[in-house]
C-alpha cells in the first residue's frame, strides 16, 4: 500500500505569520491556472522521468491581453528562454512553461505552435510572440539525451491547466528532479493579507533541483558523510500576485525570492541555475489598444509605506514553503541507470524547532 505524501502544513509545520490562501497555492491568485504533463516510462533501452508544467496568468488570450512581469537571475547557470524581452518590455504574453534543460527548444516550439493556433494575427499583422520557457536538469534520473518531450506534451500541459488544487512532487517538470539530496519536484504555496481595504495574494510555484543533504540546516543530516555526490542542480521560481505592481516593482519582488531559497539551505552553487519569473494579474495590457491615445493609465502600489515590504515578506515565506512542499510531496523514484532517490523522511522534521531558530539568525 502506497501512502499519499503530505504537504508541510499537513505534517504540523508552518512558516511565517501570514495566512495562506484557500489552496495554499499559486492558483489562489485569481485567474492563475497550472497544468502538468508527466512522462514516466520504462523501455528496454531507456528510462523516462520528465515532463512539462504550464502556468497561465489568466484564461484569456495572453498575447492579446498581456500582464506586467519581470524576472531575476540569482545564479545564471541556466537556459531559460524569453526573459530578455520580459525585462525589456515588462510584459508577459505567453504561458510560462517549465521542463528539463535539453527540452527547452522543443517546448519553445510547442508553445509557439499553440499560440499560433490560438492567435492568427501572430507573425502576420501583429509581429511575433515571445514564448517563455524555464528549465532544470533532470539527467540524473531521466534519459535527458532522448529528447522525449514533444509538442503534444506542451499542448497537453497547457490545455489541462486549471485553478484550485495543484499537483505537487513528482509531476510535470518536477518528475525527475532532486532537492537537497532527496527527491524534489513541483511545490507551491501562497500568502494573503489585508492592505487597508484591499486583500492581496502572493503565490509561488517552484521546480526544485538543487542542493545536497549536508546543506539542510538540520543537525541530524548536516554531519552525513556517506551521501552520493549529486549534480549542483537548479531551481525555477514563479511568482504571481494580484497586487497592482509594475514591472520594476515585480523585479523587486522577484529579488526577494532568493531569501526564501537561502532559508532552505541553498547558497546558489557555481552550477546552479536559479531563476525567478514574476507577474501581476491586476492589469491586462492590450496588444492593440482600442483608442488612438498616445498614453495609457494604470494604478500601481505606492512604495513609500509598509505595504511593499509586507509583500516582500510574504514572498520570502511563500517561496520557502513551496520548496518544502516540493520535498514533502515527492515520493521515492528509481530512474536512469537504476539510480534511486529517496523521498524526504518526515522524521527529520522532528528537528523543526532547532531549524526555525537557525532561520531567525
Amino acid at each position: 500500500m502506497v501512502l499519499t505524501r503530505k504537504r508541510l502544513r499537513e505534517l504540523g509545520k508552518s512558516i511565517g505569520k501570514y495566512k495562506t490562501g484557500e489552496y495554499n497555492s499559486i492558483t489562489d491568485v485569481e485567474g492563475v491556472k497550472v497544468g502538468h504533463c508527466t512522462l514516466r516510462e520504462d523501455r528496454d533501452d531507456t528510462t523516462i522521468r520528465t515532463g512539462v508544467t504550464a502556468i497561465l496568468p489568466h484564461s484569456g488570450n495572453l498575447f492579446r491581453e498581456k500582464v506586467f512581469a519581470s524576472s531575476h537571475v540569482i545564479n545564471g547557470f541556466g537556459k531559460t528562454a524569453g526573459t530578455i524581452q520580459i525585462n525589456e518590455l515588462g510584459l508577459l504574453e505567453s504561458p510560462i512553461m517549465l521542463t528539463n534543460t535539453l527540452s527547452v527548444g522543443d517546448v519553445l516550439q510547442g508553445t509557439v505552435q499553440y499560440m499560433l493556433e490560438k492567435t492568427p494575427e501572430i507573425g502576420d499583422t501583429a509581429g511575433t510572440v515571445n514564448a517563455v520557457v524555464g528549465e532544470c536538469n533532470d539527467g540524473y534520473l531521466n534519459d535527458i539525451r532522448g529528447l522525449h518531450v514533444g509538442r503534444e506534451h506542451v499542448k497537453k500541459a497547457i490545455e489541462s491547466a486549471k485553478s484550485g488544487v495543484v499537483e505537487e512532487g513528482c509531476v510535470g517538470a518536477g518528475t525527475g528532479m532532486l532537492c537537497l539530496g532527496f527527491k524534489g519536484g513541483v511545490g507551491t504555496s501562497s500568502r494573503i493579507h489585508l492592505f487597508g481595504q484591499e486583500k492581496y495574494t502572493v503565490g509561488a510555484l517552484v521546480v526544485t533541483n538543487f542542493g545536497q543533504r549536508k546543506d539542510l540546516r538540520i543537525p541530524t543530516v548536516s554531519d552525513e558523510t556517506s551521501e552520493k555526490q549529486l549534480p549542483d542542480g537548479s531551481i525555477m521560481i514563479i511568482l504571481a500576485t494580484d497586487a497592482p505592481l509594475n514591472d520594476r516593482q515585480l523585479e523587486r519582488l522577484a529579488k526577494r525570492a532568493s531569501f526564501g531559497l537561502s532559508r532552505t539551505g541553498s547558497y546558489a552553487t557555481h552550477g546552479s541555475g536559479d531563476i525567478v519569473i514574476s507577474f501581476s494579474t491586476a492589469h491586462k495590457v492590450p496588444h492593440q489598444p482600442s483608442t488612438n491615445e498616445n498614453t495609457m493609465s494604470y494604478n500601481f502600489l505606492r512604495e513609500d509605506g509598509k505595504y511593499i515590504s509586507q509583500l516582500f515578506e510574504m514572498t520570502v515565506d511563500t517561496v520557502e514553503e513551496a520548496i518544502w512542499n516540493s520535498l514533502c510531496k515527492a515520493e521515492t523514484i528509481t530512474g536512469r541507470k537504476g539510480r534511486t532517490v529517496e523521498a524526504f523522511p518526515y522524521e527529520l522534521l522532528d528537528d523543526w524547532n532547532f531549524f526555525n531558530e537557525v532561520r531567525k539568525k
